[in-house]
């Protein structure tokens, strides 16, 4: 079993910028394709970001491209997510996962494997 542990969350006025980052899976890291979910109160979570195994190829959901990226670096075990350009609507717990598959990268929750606990990001003046 796979542990992924996500970091970085914190309170940041509109407009700012966050980089969460995700540390894990431990074994074979570079063979997964990663990816970043939300989950808003009341809210069903949702996929925003991934980055596949094979090539590096990103995905994003219409609500963040542009001003959100994601990025891998296999040498640390590590993804990340930039944050840029914060909305209050972006307020969310953020979660990283795993997709053993490694390709392609997609926003389903149920094409991935191993979660993380979640970190928060609140977006607030």
């Amino acid at each position: 079993q796979e542990r992924l542990v996500e970091s970085g969350g914190d309170l940041v006025q509109p407009g700012g910028s966050l980089r969460l980052s995700c540390a894990g899976p431990t074994h074979r890291f570079e063979r997964y394709t990663m990816g970043w979910f939300r989950q808003a109160p009341g809210k069903q979570r949702e996929g925003i970001a991934c980055i596949s195994a094979s090539d590096g190829t990103t995905n994003y959901a219409n609500s963040v491209r542009g001003r959100f990226t994601i990025s891998r670096d296999d040498s640390k075990n590590a993804t990340y997510l930039q944050m840029n350009s914060v909305k209050p609507e972006d307020t969310a717990v953020y979660f990283c996962a795993a997709d053993a598959s490694g390709w392609p990268c997609l926003l389903k929750s149920d094409e991935y494997d191993y979660w993380g606990q979640g970190t928060q990001v609140t977006v607030s003046s």
